[in-house]
């Protein structure tokens, strides 16, 4: 158990001044646009460089369209990302915070920045086409807290996804120089180490032979069977060599490795969706040549920030490999995902190891807290560090760094500053150092091994098998099998759970025991059987239409329906996102229903009565 300790957090006197006045803000954080974006993006850059951990919160512009649309504790892995997803895919980032930040002893250094976008066509070529959704009270919130919606419109920095820049690129240049200075994970493998050692050699031995005067002519076909074999081309009139790649770690270790060659230019040829871009070597044979070639190689470096824009901060984050923290990070990372990577995949698992490229080691506070306290219900950052701070003792000054002035007073950009001051102080209370060759290294130590990389956002404990328990109530941590849930819809004249549960007490056996009602919206609600094997059974008479309660018999003739998780279910699988859950439920039942028809036919048309199976093709 951990011991109660008090908490506090003070800020350092070098960084605020003495006498502050009472409106100035606690915490000044940089506030970045597009005017101010290339100063921004250099400092970022070194800070990243010095620290140990980066801090990122998002503001949007909404999260759902309709009460059963927010994550509930009712949501299973699965049909939370779905929610995620559909949310991501909908609304839009106006707002991006990214705090580099260390810990030395009882010193919390912290960089913040809140970068402000806005998605437009900077290059003028009828690409990204953006639109999205915004949510009234998402956007009050924002104004309440000083942001300039006009600033973010005009001055906004705009950006393109990994994939809309490879589409960008294949319609604007067929191939421009690289640059070779390239940030790398910590450590390589052994199967990196073997990869980079065969580059070397490769590209070597093709050095040797372009400039070798001595060699005999060969005959023309032999002389194309070797080209195609080596990869061997020509840049212009200068020697081109093509490096296949399956990996952007292998793209990055190429670069690396042509470092040691001070007689080549590396290339990159544009990507098509889905696929690795080669990296192609040209040899320079003069000093003019190689002047000319960086001189294009910085060309296309400001060209390519420009295509990124705020993209750019994304991949320092990315090449840096170093731990990201969160709060919420499953909405956070499906919309970075969404917005600066490529669309989302359809399923969790697809989406963890698509995110896992960019982001290996991703951590949230919301379930490191689970370690410190796993039966209470602390869902945002005031609360948590309130919890804290009336139970242990972490003292912690909290240094800023390139501040911005003084004298402003917004808010924007703060929780970033309190996801680090949070996580920081879980750091030191649960007696992590921060550090650690395992941290180095990748891996964590096993008090939160556990808790990284986990996008489940109901994960309640560092132990035992992940299952697809839920929970009914948002304050109660017990947790029941979704095979004794049933979703209840068209009920009239019923507007809260407790009023439909005395109408189902003693209307039939199965609602003689525990069971629970909660109210999904308001045209929909779930019932919770305490009994394995209840909630099929009450399926069973619904269906079949035995039910003999007068009660039942009435709600059934006024248009009740049932239908079990799997609907629900499939309702998120298939995107029915409608105002309300029971009409959703409806297509999803008329889906199934349909899609249950055209498999009787087609069984009907292989297997007619007499048992023999036809050829389709002689119909």
């Amino acid at each position: 158990m951990l011991q109660r300790r008090l908490i506090c957090s003070r800020i350092s006197n070098t960084v605020v001044q003495s006498n502050p006045a009472p409106s100035q803000s606690k915490w000044s954080v940089n506030q970045v646009t597009k005017s101010n974006f290339s100063v921004a993006l250099e400092q970022i850059s070194t800070c990243i460089s010095d620290s140990d951990f980066i801090a990122v919160s998002l503001k949007n512009t909404g999260v759902y369209s309709a009460p059963w649309q927010r994550i509930l504790p009712i949501d299973t892995a699965h049909t939370a990302y779905l929610k995620a997803k559909y949310t991501a895919e909908r609304f839009q980032v106006l707002q991006f915070a990214v705090c580099p930040f260390s810990t030395n002893g009882s010193k919390l250094i912290v960089h913040p920045y809140n970068f402000h976008l806005f998605p437009r066509d900077e290059l003028k070529i009828g690409m990204p086409s953006y639109n999205f959704s915004c949510q009234s009270s998402y956007l009050t919130s924002m104004a309440q807290e000083g942001f300039d919606f006009n600033a973010c419109i005009y001055d906004g920095i705009s950006y393109l996804s990994k994939s809309q820049e490879s589409a960008a690129i294949d319609r604007i240049v067929n191939a421009a120089p690289i640059s070779c200075t390239v940030q790398t994970p910590s450590g390589y493998t052994v199967a990196d180490s073997v990869f980079a050692e065969r580059i070397k050699s490769r590209v070597k031995n093709w050095i040797t032979a372009c400039k070798d005067t001595n060699k005999k002519p060969e005959d023309t076909l032999i002389s194309s069977l070797r080209k195609i074999v080596s990869g061997d081309e020509l840049y212009g009139c200068r020697p081109c060599l093509s490096i296949d790649v399956c990996s952007e770690s292998q793209v990055r270790l190429v670069l690396k490795t042509l470092k040691d060659f001070v007689d080549v230019i590396p290339l990159l040829t544009p990507a098509k969706e889905g696929t690795i871009r080669p990296v192609r070597v040209v040899l320079s044979s003069s000093e003019e040549d190689r002047i000319l070639l960086q001189e294009l190689e910085n060309d296309r470096k400001e060209h390519n920030k420009c295509l990124r824009g705020f993209r750019g901060v994304i991949d320092l984050v990315s090449d840096s490999q170093k731990p990201v923290v969160a709060h919420n990070s499953l909405n956070d990372f499906t919309f970075i995902h969404s917005k600066f990577l490529a669309p989302l995949p359809s399923t969790l698992d697809e989406f963890r190891r698509s995110l896992g490229l960019v982001f290996p080691n991703v951590l949230d506070v919301n379930h490191l807290m689970k370690e410190i306290s796993p039966l209470t219900k602390l869902n945002n950052l005031p609360t948590s560090i309130s919890y804290l701070k009336q139970r242990f003792f972490a003292p912690m000054d909290i240094e800023i760094r390139n501040q911005a002035e003084v004298y402003e007073v917004k808010t924007l950009g703060h929780d970033v500053v309190k996801i680090s001051q949070l996580f920081a102080k879980l750091w030191s209370i649960l007696k992590i150092a921060p550090k650690t060759p395992e941290a180095v290294a990748g891996h964590f130590p096993d008090a939160i091994e556990c808790y990284t990389n986990s996008f489940n956002p109901f994960f309640t404990s560092s132990h035992g098998p992940a299952n697809e328990d839920v929970s009914v109530w948002t304050d109660n941590a017990r947790k029941i099998s979704i095979k004794n849930l049933i979703f209840l819809w068209g009920f009239k004249g019923v507007t809260s759970a407790g009023k439909l549960k005395n109408l189902l007490y003693g209307s039939h056996e199965v609602f003689h025991n525990e069971f629970d009602v909660k109210m999904v919206d308001r045209s929909c609600a779930v019932i919770a059987f305490g009994n394995p094997g209840f909630s099929e059974v009450l399926m069973q008479l619904m269906d079949s239409g035995g039910i003999c309660t007068n009660t039942l018999q009435e709600m059934l003739a006024d248009g009740l329906r049932a239908a079990g998780y799997e609907t629900y279910q499939k309702v998120c699988e298939l995107g029915l996102w409608e105002a309300d859950l029971a009409s959703s439920m409806e297509k999803a039942l008329e889906e199934s229903e349909s899609f249950s028809d055209a498999q009787s036919k087609e069984r009907s048309r292989i297997c007619p009565n007499n048992g023999e199976v036809i050829n389709l093709d002689e119909l």
